[in-house]
């Protein structure tokens, strides 16, 4: 057992006290802490509380945790895109292959071991400021809270659907036209590292519309409503168009017919999901001015729609 205390942000104000631990103690989970309220393990001047009251700010919480549970994450010395930054928030370029929050198998190496180099403050938020992530093989922009003001914000424009996510996808097909999926999504049966479309699931919305149609490929440009898990690759595989390069939730590569050797080899050498997150919009959380970032498609994607395009001409 270890007896960890702290002071809450008057930023907090008008959470729920379990709300509130989640913040402060990210290395927890919203679960965990909620049993531990509920044995009394917490205090909050000295009084017990339940998961749902609200907190005033200022006040002085004592939690005895689990030593084991605590995680420490160290600082790498890993290149970072950085497209702006302030005071209170860092948007950044993530390249497809990095992983953004350290797990099982990936404890080093990720965007929070370089975000941890980059600003060592961040260690005193919650996932290091990150508020969203990107699949490991999912490139573009990424928001990273500096101020628990900041991430409360952005977690907040989050929940509410405020923020603008915008994605370019290259599927599998021919589509006619765009349209929205709104299929729940939830951990697949037998298959715990995959996720799919099922009743019990959580509410999700993806809606998309054609950017540019090839011979046999359609690139789309995507919004999300929400933000589940994989939502886009579930989602385009399961009307029957999965991203090009997808090879959790796009079946085996299959040769086309009549097309070119360089087409084909342009495809089996893309060896990762042909998704990249293109568009950010939030309000400032310290201005309330309305900010937007868009990046073009990173090289290798660039390079297959080129190569697409010239298979067009042909």
């Amino acid at each position: 057992m270890a007896k960890l205390t702290a002071e809450i942000p008057d930023e907090l104000a008008g959470m729920r006290l379990d709300q509130c631990l989640a913040e402060i103690f990210p290395d927890y989970s919203r679960s965990k802490l909620q049993i531990w309220i509920k044995a009394g393990r917490v205090t909050v001047d000295n009084k017990l509380l339940k998961g749902k009251d609200k907190i005033d700010g200022g006040e002085h919480v004592e939690l005895n945790a689990e030593t084991e549970q605590v995680l420490e994450y160290e600082a790498e010395d890993i290149p970072l895109d950085i497209v702006f930054e302030d005071e209170s928030i860092l948007i950044v370029n993530k390249p497809a292959g990095l992983v953004v929050h350290p797990a099982v198998g990936n404890w080093h190496g990720t965007l929070v071991n370089a975000l941890l180099n980059h600003d060592t403050s961040l260690k005193t938020l919650p996932r290091a400021g990150i508020v969203h992530r990107l699949d490991k093989d999912t490139s573009g922009l990424l928001m990273v809270a500096k101020t628990i003001t900041a991430h409360y914000s952005l977690s907040s424009q989050l929940q509410d659907r405020t923020i603008t996510r915008q994605y370019l996808a290259l599927v599998k097909g021919w589509m006619t036209t765009g349209g929205t999926v709104d299929a729940p999504l939830g951990r697949h049966p037998n298959d715990r590292t995959r996720h799919t479309v099922r009743d019990d699931g959580k509410h999700a919305v993806t809606h998309y519309r054609l950017e540019q149609r090839y011979k046999r490929h359609t690139l789309v440009r995507v919004k999300l409503e929400t933000g589940r898990t994989h939502q886009i690759r579930v989602h385009m595989a399961y009307i029957h168009y999965p991203l090009v390069g997808d090879q959790v939730y796009g079946g085996r590569f299959q040769m086309l017919s009549h097309c070119s050797k360089i087409m084909e080899q342009a495809l089996r050498d893309f060896k990762r999901q042909a998704l990249h997150a293109t568009r950010l919009g939030l309000q400032h959380p310290e201005t309330d001015e309305y900010c937007e970032w868009q990046l073009p498609v990173p090289d290798d994607m660039a390079l297959l729609l080129k190569t697409l395009e010239d298979e067009e001409l042909d």
